[in-house]
C-alpha cells in the first residue's frame, strides 16, 4: 500500500479498523497497547516488516523501552502514520528529534531516520544540546555525516585562514571598519584569545611561521601607526589636537591587545624590541611643550603598556642584553618618575580627575625595575640609583630595596677581593 494513501486510511488507535497491536512495556513492565496497521508499519518500518513476515506471527507486538525512551517510541508511533512530507515539521524540538532518530535507527525506520537527520543539521543547538546529540549520531556511521559536519575539526588551512581575518580586524590592519567596527573588533580579539587559549585540550591554532609572519607585519603596522599619528599631532590645530586623542588612544590600545596575546605565541621579545626601539622617539614626541598640559590619558596609558614591557624584562619572560635592558631603564624611569607625582597633583587639585596610575601599576612597575636593576651589571646599578638618589624628591618608583641589594652586594665583592689578594700574599710569602 502506497504510504500517503495508508497515512490517510487509517489513524493510530483506531481499533475498528487495527489487526494489529503494538505494545510499549517500561522497565517496571507497566504496558500501553496502540491499535496499529500492518500495512504501515511494514510500509514504514523493516523491523516491524521482519516481525509480521513469518507465516506464524502474532498479531501483538511487544517492544520494551527504558523509562527514558518510552516517550519516543510513542512519538515515533505516531509519526508512522504521517505523509513523509509532514514528518520534518513536526519534529518540534533538537531533544524530541535525538529521541526519535535513536528509535528510528534501532526499528530501522528509514524516512523518519532521515528526516531526524536533516531536521538536527538545519536548527540551531545549545552547547547541551549538541553533546546529546554527539552521543547519539556517532553511532550511526554514515548517515550521520550530515549532522557532524557541523562540529567535526576544520582543516588547518580554514583554521588558518578564519584566524588570520581575526586578528587582522582586531589590530586594526584590515581596512575601515563598518559602523559595527568596534563591537565586532572586540569580539575579533576574544575570539582570537580564545583560540590561542590553553585549556583542557588544545588550542584552535598553533604559531606556525606563517602566522607569525601575520602577528609581526600587524605589530610593526600599529606600532609606525603610533609613531605618524604622534608626530601630525604635534602639527595640528588645537581643536584637531582634541580630536586625534581619541584615535591615537585607540592606536595605542591596539598596541596595548598585542603584547596580550604575543606571549601566547611566543612573540613577546619581538614586542619588547619593537617598543625599546621607539621608545626615545615616542617620548621626544610626548614630552614636547604642546602637550605639557595635554593628553593625561595618552600618558598613562603609555606607562601601562610599559608596565608590561618591564615585567617581560625585568622577570626574565625575555631575555636582552645587559645595553638594552641598560637603555630601557634609562629611557623610562625618568619620564615614569615626572608624570607620577604631575597626574596626583591634577588628582588632587581637579575633582574628578580620571587619569591617574593606580595603586597595582605603581606595585608592578616598582617590582619590575628593582628586578631589572639587580639583574644588571655593578656599574650600571651604580649609575642608575645614584641617578635615582639625585632626585629632589625620589618617592616613586621605590627603588631603596634595590639600593640596599647593591650596597651588600658592594661590600661583599670588596670583601671577597681584600681576601683573594690576601691569599695570594699568604702564597708568596710562603714560597
Amino acid at each position: 500500500m502506497d504510504k500517503s494513501i495508508a497515512a490517510k486510511t487509517y489513524k493510530l488507535g483506531d481499533q475498528s479498523t487495527s489487526d494489529i497491536v503494538i505494545c510499549l512495556k517500561n522497565r517496571e513492565g507497566r504496558p500501553e497497547c496502540f491499535y496499529s496497521h500492518s500495512s504501515i508499519l511494514i510500509n514504514r518500518s523493516k523491523f516491524f516488516a521482519s516481525q509480521l513476515s513469518h507465516p506464524n506471527s502474532s498479531t501483538c507486538i511487544e517492544i520494551f523501552c527504558s523509562e527514558f525512551d518510552y516517550d519516543d517510541h510513542v512519538n515515533l508511533l505516531r509519526l508512522l502514520y504521517l505523509p513523509g512530507e509532514l514528518v520534518l515539521e513536526s519534529l518540534g524540538s533538537v531533544k524530541s528529534a535525538i529521541g526519535i532518530l535513536q528509535t528510528a535507527v534501532a526499528l530501522h525506520c528509514e524516512e523518519i531516520t532521515q528526516s531526524c537527520i536533516q531536521y538536527l543539521e538545519a536548527v540551531p543547538w545549545e552547547d547541551k544540546e549538541e553533546e546529546q546529540i554527539l552521543k547519539a549520531v556517532t553511532k550511526l556511521g554514515p548517515i550521520a555525516m550530515p549532522i557532524l559536519a557541523r562540529i567535526q575539526p576544520v582543516d588547518l588551512t580554514a583554521t588558518k585562514n578564519v584566524f588570520v581575518a581575526a586578528v587582522r580586524f582586531a589590530m586594526s590592519i584590515g581596512g575601515p571598519h563598518t559602523p559595527f567596527g568596534d563591537e565586532l573588533k572586540t569580539s575579533a580579539r576574544e575570539q582570537v584569545e580564545y583560540m590561542l587559549g590553553e585549556d583542557e585540550e588544545t588550542p584552535l591554532v598553533t604559531a606556525d611561521h606563517e602566522l607569525t609572519s601575520v602577528v609581526r607585519i600587524g605589530l610593526s603596522k600599529i606600532c609606525s601607526s603610533f609613531e605618524s599619528e604622534l608626530s601630525s599631532l604635534l602639527l595640528e590645530s588645537e581643536l584637531a589636537c582634541e580630536t586625534a586623542e581619541d584615535k591615537i588612544l585607540q592606536t595605542l590600545s591596539d598596541i596595548e591587545w598585542t603584547s596580550n596575546i604575543l606571549p601566547k605565541m611566543d612573540l613577546m621579545k619581538d614586542f619588547v624590541s619593537k617598543w625599546i626601539e621607539i621608545s626615545a622617539g615616542v617620548l621626544g614626541m610626548v614630552e614636547d611643550k604642546k602637550l605639557d598640559c595635554a593628553m593625561w590619558g595618552l600618558k598613562v596609558k603609555l606607562i601601562e603598556v610599559t608596565s608590561k614591557v618591564l615585567e617581560a624584562v625585568g622577570y626574565g619572560s625575555v631575555i636582552l642584553p645587559a645595553p638594552c635592558r641598560v637603555q630601557l631603564l634609562k629611557t623610562w624611569l625618568p619620564y615614569i618618575r615626572k608624570i607620577k607625582p604631575l597626574l596626583d597633583l591634577k588628582g588632587n587639585k581637579e575633582m574628578g580627575f580620571p587619569y591617574k596610575m593606580s595603586e597595582d601599576l605603581c606595585q608592578s612597575i616598582e617590582g619590575a625595575m628593582v628586578a631589572l636593576i639587580l639583574a644588571l651589571p655593578s656599574n650600571d646599578q651604580a649609575d642608575i640609583l645614584g641617578d635615582w638618589m639625585r632626585t629632589e624628591q625620589p618617592l616613586f618608583p621605590d627603588l631603596s630595596e634595590a639600593f640596599e641589594v647593591w650596597c651588600y652586594r658592594t661590600k661583599s665583592a670588596k670583601r671577597r677581593l681584600v681576601q683573594g689578594l690576601d691569599n695570594v700574599n699568604n702564597a708568596t710569602v710562603s714560597l
